[in-house]
């Protein structure tokens, strides 16, 4: 009897602490750091991508090719059908040692911002030091001259435009003339200026970073900018305790809007007549930062459109303006009961038409709007996705990438197709089951096509674009270490939504030490911002989030896109909007799907992480779904979206603000808490401010509930260098005590 307590008090206590049946070791943690993306490409994995540097005059292209043993540099010549080397690298390499100082080794010459100035001529940065190359004889020369960002020269060459005291001036080039064009200008009240998103100010009174914006029509005769209005503007702030010369901390400060705010930096637009001086003021597209018109000018005289999206994000309006006559006529208007996202439009003058890339009809679909009679037609139909355009102006048709059109297919595989301007001859042009990165060469004859999937290996090609014929296999990328490494390739698997119907898609890593007999805790990487997806549908994708990496410590890690997410329809996006709270209701089923079909999968053991909205959503998981995630690990997360900057939270929450607000933020709903979790932020995060981290643990601590904190002083949106380092390595370590249940080892390497 005695012998049969003991052993039952035993059982007890090893149910009871996993630590006592869970054992990590060194060699799972040498396993992970092997497979971090930093530790994978272009050192053990290479060609993943191949990017082409396109011949101006279409003559060929130039791409790199990486080994083991070093970078070389080929070129292919679409006479010639040739492929070649690009240069001579020793010859290079011995120019560029002489001209920088430092030995170049002819495997390991990396040209940055690579342009063909002639076919014989090329330019690019090494050591951020500008070259020209002639490829004749190999003389390589300095390239001195940089760009004034606070001027600009009109396309005819005779004016420099520029700002002094506030105000708009020119200046000629031929006799030094100067004309002032703006008199209202002053401090706060900025002509040709703008706020820029990162501008720092250190202290409360510091001088923000000097702006200059202003675009010359192509005839020289009118110049567009705007009055940017700081005045009623309103500022958020930092403290930087990371400054190691100072001995207390840095005040920041930056302007910044919140939802709902009115005082606001504010842009006017403007134009001027350089001949007699006149200034044309748009009131009427007065509007807050983030939402200026955007402007394109025609090749005729005073002629020019824009494109206006009204706060709230519920109208998109086109114009056009005839300045010559001060004459605004409205061209098109579009509505949305939601929000309209997902909006482009590229002005074709020669075919008088714009290309539109709208949700309107259900799908984002191509639209040419009509600049003579406003008249809109849809170019292609469907139900499916339009990703991205390319025009054809010569030959009259479009190249559209699109997912979800062929049956069968993964619906976030993009395929490349070309249609004409009429609708007609749809043309697939990519037909093999995976997805599709594409370049077009710029007479729009080829295309280099990378084609991968999340279990295939890219494969990059040279294709026609009238048929889509493969003229010739480029690269196929060398993953044999990979491969020698045991990786598995991450699975994709399917669910049904919280509705009962839609296919949801989602992928899972596996250790490679794979046992279908144990059970695995459950990593879900999250980031449901509406304006993206998740799934990672290029094999470059599935690697690069490192989440085999973290499998490797014993645990399945999913991506998943729920309902509400982009790339789908707009009734699949509709799901979020004002109901951000809800986002991650989808992975909670899809998991618990997961673990009726497969006994190795432990749903009562789930674990989430994610950054900036992710951030929101790994801590609103423990509070939404405090009976199925047990762990997260929440990292620069917006976790009131009242304190967030205005745009996206009034995208996708709605604008006015209203109660919604109030009933998804983490910070109203810190007493649900029960889990173990993590919240981490930047110091100095001018993106998500860090006080909404700060607020969210005071009401925590109010709550009384038990949780850790993290903040890196020095650090911005994202984590840099060491101090990502330190986060890994916290973040995985989170998971394998809190989850795994196991005694995790802080003294490894990441590298």
């Amino acid at each position: 009897m005695h012998m049969r307590k003991l052993i039952l008090g035993w059982l007890i206590i090893a149910l009871a602490s996993p630590v006592l049946s869970q054992q990590i070791t060194n060699e799972d943690y040498k396993r992970a750091v092997g497979l971090m993306w930093s530790n994978l490409a272009g050192q053990k994995i290479f060609n993943l991508s191949i990017r082409p540097e396109w011949f101006a005059d279409s003559s060929g292209f130039s791409y790199q090719l990486q080994s083991g043993n070093g970078m070389t540099y080929q070129k292919y010549d679409f006479r010639t059908g040739k492929l070649d080397s690009l240069f001579d690298h020793k010859r290079l390499s011995k120019a560029l040692s002489e001209a920088t100082g430092s030995s170049v080794s002819a495997k390991e010459i990396r040209l940055g911002s690579l342009r063909f100035t002639s076919r014989t001529t090329m330019s690019f940065i090494v050591g951020g030091k500008k070259f020209k190359l002639d490829l004749s004889n190999y003389a390589l020369t300095r390239d001195s001259s940089t760009e004034n960002d606070f001027e600009s020269k009109s396309p005819d060459g005779k004016w420099l435009a520029y700002t002094e005291n506030y105000n708009l001036f020119i200046r000629s080039t031929l006799t030094g003339e100067v004309r002032q064009l703006s008199k209202n200008g002053k401090k706060n009240y900025e002509y040709a200026s703008f706020y820029g998103w990162g501008d720092i100010i250190e202290g409360e009174n510091g001088e923000r970073p000097r702006r200059f914006a202003a675009t010359w029509s192509p005839d020289s005769k009118w110049l567009q900018t705007s009055i940017c209005d700081l005045s009623r503007g309103q500022k958020m702030y930092l403290l930087d305790w990371s400054v190691d010369s100072l001995y207390r901390p840095q005040l920041l400060s930056y302007y910044r809007a919140s939802p709902g705010d009115t005082d606001m930096i504010y842009d006017t637009p403007v134009f001027f007549n350089v001949e007699t001086g006149q200034e044309l003021v748009q009131k009427d597209f007065r509007s807050v930062q983030g939402h200026s018109p955007e402007y394109e000018w025609t090749k005729e005289t005073g002629i020019v459109y824009s494109v206006y999206f009204p706060r709230g994000y519920h109208d998109i309006e086109i114009f056009r303006t005839d300045l010559n006559h001060s004459k605004i006529e409205k061209l098109y208007k579009e509505t949305s009961a939601t929000n309209i996202d997902g909006f482009s439009h590229q002005l074709i003058e020669d075919w008088r038409k714009i290309v539109l890339l709208s949700e309107k009809d259900g799908w984002r679909q191509v639209y040419l709007l009509d600049l003579n009679d406003g008249s809109v037609k849809s170019v292609t139909h469907g139900d499916y996705y339009v990703n991205d355009v390319e025009i054809d102006k010569k030959n009259k048709a479009i190249f559209f990438e699109a997912s979800g059109r062929e049956a069968g297919l993964n619906p976030y595989f993009r395929l490349s197709y070309r249609v004409g301007i009429d609708g007609k001859g749809v043309r697939l042009l990519t037909p093999e089951n995976a997805n599709h990165e594409v370049s077009y060469s710029p007479d729009m004859k080829y295309m280099v096509d990378n084609i991968s999937s999340p279990d295939s290996p890219t494969a990059s090609v040279l294709r026609e674009t009238q048929t889509g014929k493969i003229v010739r296999v480029l690269s196929v990328a060398d993953v044999e270490q990979l491969r020698s490494m045991h990786y598995r390739y991450p699975e994709t698997f399917t669910a049904t939504a919280r509705d009962g119907l839609t296919t949801i898609y989602g992928v899972i890593y596996k250790p490679t030490n794979f046992d279908s007999l144990k059970k695995y805790p459950v990593i879900d990487q999250t980031y449901t911002g509406p304006h993206t997806h998740m799934f990672p549908e290029s094999f470059v994708s599935s690697l690069a989030r490192s989440n085999q990496a973290l499998a490797e410590l014993g645990f399945v890690v999913v991506t998943i896109d729920g309902m509400g997410t982009a790339g789908r329809s707009k009734a699949f996006h509709n799901v979020s909007y004002k109901n951000m709270g809800k986002n991650l209701l989808d992975h909670v089923l899809a998991i618990r799907q997961l673990g009726t079909r497969y006994s190795w999968v432990d749903t009562t053991r789930v674990g989430i992480f994610g950054h900036s909205a992710g951030g929101y959503d790994a801590c609103h998981a423990l509070l939404e779904f405090p009976d199925f995630y047990k762990v997260g690990v929440a990292s620069s997360g917006d976790h009131d979206f009242r304190m967030e900057k205005d745009w996206w939270p009034e995208m996708y929450m709605g604008w006015p603000v209203d109660s919604t607000y109030n009933e998804v933020s983490n910070i109203t709903m810190a007493g649900r808490l029960k889990g173990k979790l993590l919240i981490v932020h930047g110091g100095i995060d001018e993106n998500v401010n860090p006080s909404a981290t700060f607020k969210l643990a005071e009401a925590l601590v109010k709550a009384n509930k038990q949780f850790d904190m993290l903040i890196f002083p020095s650090q911005h949106h994202g984590y840099a260098s060491y101090v990502n380092d330190y986060f890994i390595k916290k973040r995985w370590n989170y998971f394998v005590e809190n989850l795994l249940g196991a005694k995790p080892i802080w003294d490894f390497a990441l590298k």
